[in-house]
């Protein structure tokens, strides 16, 4: 069957699926039998395709240890026949199903890919409600107060500009200024 209308008769396809028919101006051609079909039966399983494409794959995910098993996709009692013989076979384990949930106490939320922020402080994972230090009772990992470094690194470096002798200095006369907090002078050029 040809496609398009009066006027274009070379744009389009017709669906090859017997009871649809559709004039589809962007058909999908299916890598297993090689026909044409519209967008609500370009899936192997909508138009129910005689050979899937081997190289796709199909997943089923246990719920009882959260195990993924590949299937073929082809039938449904298939894939639960794989999961009895997945059950049966000692491999699932109930305990392997633990998911991460936010560390806070009395939160109960699993952690997941989208709902997870990591603390810059403690580097914790927690919920998205709980990401702020505030709302976690942040403890620092650090061995020793990231503001006591900054304020003992800021000391060392005022020191060694008050001790320049003002060579650097466009005038020599120069005044001599105390930073707040500090008890070392600094020559200002």
């Amino acid at each position: 069957m040809g496609g398009g209308t009066e006027a274009f008769p070379d744009l389009g396809r017709h669906c090859q699926r017997s009871d649809c028919n559709q004039l589809d101006f962007l058909p999908f051609k299916c890598d297993g039998c090689h026909q044409v079909f519209c967008l609500e039966h370009r899936t192997y399983k909508s138009h129910e395709c005689p050979k899937p494409e081997p190289s796709s794959r199909k997943v089923v995910v246990c719920e009882i240890c959260s195990t993924s098993i590949e299937t073929t996709g082809r039938d449904e009692k298939e894939e639960k026949a794989m999961l009895e013989r997945h059950e049966k076979s000692g491999e699932c384990d109930p305990s392997k199903k633990k998911k991460p949930i936010c560390p806070v106490r009395r939160c109960k939320e699993v952690l997941t890919f989208s709902n997870t922020s990591t603390c810059k402080t403690c580097q914790l994972n927690f919920c998205l409600k709980h990401r702020f230090p505030v709302e976690h009772a942040c403890k620092q990992r650090l061995p020793s107060s990231t503001t006591g470094a900054k304020e003992r690194w800021s000391d060392k470096f005022l020191a060694a500009l008050g001790a320049r002798s003002g060579n650097g200095c466009a005038k020599n006369g120069g005044r001599t200024v105390s930073p707040p907090g500090t008890s070392h002078p600094v020559k200002a050029c």
